[in-house]
C-alpha cells in the first residue's frame, strides 16, 4: 500500500479529490461540495424595497463621469460586475459624475432587471433651479445610459447644508413625480453634512438616506458615535440606510481595519445595506466572507 503523507494527500485532492472543501474558517469537508459563499438579502426599511446587504459603488475617486471603476474599461468592469452577482451583489450604487450608468446598464442587460436594485444619484443646486436642464430631462437620460425602464432609488447627491428641504424643493417635486409614475420606487438623499442628516432623519419625504460611517471618524459628518446614535434614529424612523465611506475612502484598508470597519457598520452602525468601491474581484470576495461573518456574529 502506497503511504500517502502530508504532501501526497493535497496533491491528490486538488488533483481529483472531488468533494474537497476547505473554508475559510479553516474547516475541511470530505465527500461534499459546500455552496459558495453568497451575501444575504435585507429589508430596506420601509421603502418597499429588499436589497442585498453589500452594493457595489461605481464611484471611487468619481469626478468628471469617470471613476477608478470606469477607468479600468467596460470589459473589466463587467466581468466585476458579473462576479458581484454572482456573489449575491445585486445592488448597485451609481451616479452622473462617476459615468457609470452606461457599465451598469451593459453588465446588467445580460440578468433579469427584477433580480437587482438599481440606486443613482442626482446633483442638484441650492437655488433649486433648473441650471443645466430640467428634473425630468435628467431622469430620462439616466434612463436611457443606463438602458432601464425605471430606478429603484433615485437620491439628492452630497447634501451639505440643513436647509436642503426648503432650497430644493423644485428638486424634490420632480422626484415625487417620478415615483407617482413608477420611474422611480424610492427617493432620498446622500448626505455630506450632519445637519443635511439632521433635516433627512425627520424629512417625510425621504425614504432612503446614504450616510457615511466607520470607526475612525474619517470623512464623516460628527463623531462615530454622533453619527451611530442618529443612524439608530434614523432606522427606527423607518427610513432605509445605505452605508458609505465604510473604509474611510480607502484609507483604512489593511487587513485589522477592514475588519474593524466592517465589524463596526454591522454591530453599531444601524445600516441596513453598505456601499463599497470594487476595484479587484479579489475586493468582493473578501467583502462577502467579512460581512457574513460579521453577520454570523452580530452581538
Amino acid at each position: 500500500m502506497t503511504k500517502i503523507n502530508r504532501r501526497n494527500f493535497i496533491k491528490t485532492g486538488v488533483a481529483g479529490v472531488a468533494g474537497l472543501t476547505v473554508a475559510s474558517s479553516g474547516i475541511v469537508s470530505m465527500g461534499c461540495s459546500a455552496a459558495p459563499l453568497t451575501v444575504d438579502r435585507v429589508k430596506l426599511g420601509k421603502s418597499g424595497l429588499t436589497v442585498s446587504r453589500i452594493a457595489m459603488g461605481t464611484g471611487t475617486v468619481g469626478y468628471n463621469k469617470s471613476s477608478n471603476q470606469t477607468r479600468q474599461g467596460m470589459e473589466a468592469f463587467v466581468k466585476m460586475a458579473h462576479h458581484a452577482y454572482e456573489k449575491g451583489i445585486r445592488f448597485f450604487d451609481m451616479a452622473d459624475g462617476y459615468g457609470s450608468m452606461p457599465f451598469v446598464g451593459e453588465a446588467m442587460k445580460s440578468r433579469p432587471r427584477e433580480k437587482v436594485t438599481l440606486l443613482s444619484k442626482i446633483w442638484t443646486y441650492p437655488d433649486g433651479s433648473d441650471r443645466n436642464e430640467p428634473v425630468k430631462n435628467i431622469i430620462d437620460r439616466f434612463l436611457k445610459e443606463t438602458s432601464v425602464e425605471y430606478f429603484d432609488i433615485l437620491l439628492m447627491h452630497c447634501l451639505t447644508d440643513g436647509n436642503w428641504d426648503k432650497t430644493r424643493t423644485h428638486y424634490m417635486e420632480g422626484f415625487s413625480r417620478a415615483k407617482e409614475a413608477g420611474i422611480v420606487k424610492a427617493v432620498g438623499v446622500s448626505c455630506h453634512n450632519w445637519d443635511a442628516m439632521v433635516t433627512a432623519a425627520e424629512s417625510p419625504w425621504v425614504d432612503v438616506i446614504m450616510a457615511r460611517i466607520n470607526p475612525f471618524g474619517t470623512l464623516m459628518d460628527n463623531t462615530p458615535e454622533k453619527v451611530s446614535e442618529l443612524l439608530a434614529k434614523i432606522r427606527k424612523n423607518g427610513k432605509g440606510i445605505v452605508g458609505m465611506k465604510i473604509f474611510g475612502e480607502g484609507k483604512h484598508v489593511s487587513d485589522d481595519e477592514r475588519e474593524q470597519s466592517i465589524q463596526y457598520a454591522i454591530n453599531a452602525g444601524s445600516i441596513h445595506s453598505m456601499t463599497l468601491g470594487f476595484e479587484k474581484i479579489e475586493h468582493i470576495d473578501d467583502a462577502v466572507e467579512r460581512v457574513m461573518r460579521a453577520i454570523k456574529t452580530k452581538k
